[in-house]
């Protein structure tokens, strides 16, 4: 995907949660000049992979396969055999109607589905 098309779906979909009454973090809007002058207290974010996600899986057509993600917090693997820190994580998943995406799992990791945005929500577990 070219960067202005992410810039845009990210545009829209920072809105589309506004709509929503729902607020990111501010880390989600800092600019590239915000995340240069920012020090270790943006370490947790790069290191947890936190931030938006937008991807077409490759196949470059994203508005039939594809998915714009932010995440706001993640756990990490290890945690769960020290039983510290995050186990979970808390992700917003924007899918346009219509919108298909893999199939995937995690051997280890809990996560809520909530649908906050109206909508029909179809999971098919196996």
């Amino acid at each position: 995907m070219k960067r202005s098309e992410i810039n845009a779906l990210i545009r829209d979909v920072d809105a589309f949660i506004a709509s929503h009454h729902f607020h990111l973090p501010p880390f989600a809007h800092w600019t590239l000049d915000d995340w240069k002058r920012k020090g270790p207290e943006a370490a947790e974010i790069a290191n947890h992979n936190l931030g938006w996600d937008i991807t077409d899986f490759g196949r470059g057509d994203f508005h039939n396969f594809g998915l714009a993600l932010f995440t706001i917090r993640n756990g990490n693997p290890l945690n769960l055999n020290t039983c510290t820190g995050k186990v979970y994580a808390e992700k917003l998943l924007i899918v346009e109607p219509n919108q298909q995406n893999p199939l995937h799992f995690h051997w280890q990791k809990t996560e809520d589905i909530i649908n906050r945005g109206g909508g029909t929500l179809r999971l098919e577990l196996f």
